[in-house]
């Protein structure tokens, strides 16, 4: 079974940083793909980035390109996210969301592509 801990959230000022980190077990199959996701109430989930674990490749939504970098540890099964320049629109719960195998049915932003989810870690930007 598929386990997905996120950690890392937090506080911080308009311009500063934070590194998001999802601790995924059970998560085996190569062509997995794990994504972050963001909420605020109210509003559907977004989609941020997503990472092809096997291949590295990277997709990122237009608001936190060249701002957020997906990465992982392949030895300690933990993606991370690493968020620069943050903005008070960066606010929300962040989710980390797996798919073992893909369905190229569904676009990568789309969350009803992952079959499996975290309960997220709070990011609030202060102006």
């Amino acid at each position: 079974q598929v386990q997905l801990v996120e950690s890392g959230g937090g506080p911080v000022q308009a311009g500063g940083s934070l590194r998001l980190s999802c601790a995924a077990s059970g998560l085996t199959n190569i062509r997995a793909r794990v994504a972050w996701f963001r909420q605020t109430p109210g509003k559907a989930r977004e989609a941020v980035a997503r990472l092809f674990l096997s291949e590295g490749t990277t997709d990122y939504a237009d608001s936190v390109k060249d701002r957020f970098t997906i990465s992982q540890d392949a030895d300690k099964k933990v993606i991370y996210l690493q968020m620069n320049s943050l903005v008070p629109e960066d606010t929300g719960m962040y989710y980390c969301a797996a798919a073992r195998i893909w369905d190229w049915g569904y676009f990568w932003n789309e969350a009803a592509a992952y079959e499996f989810w975290g309960r997220g870690t709070q990011v609030t930007v202060s102006s």
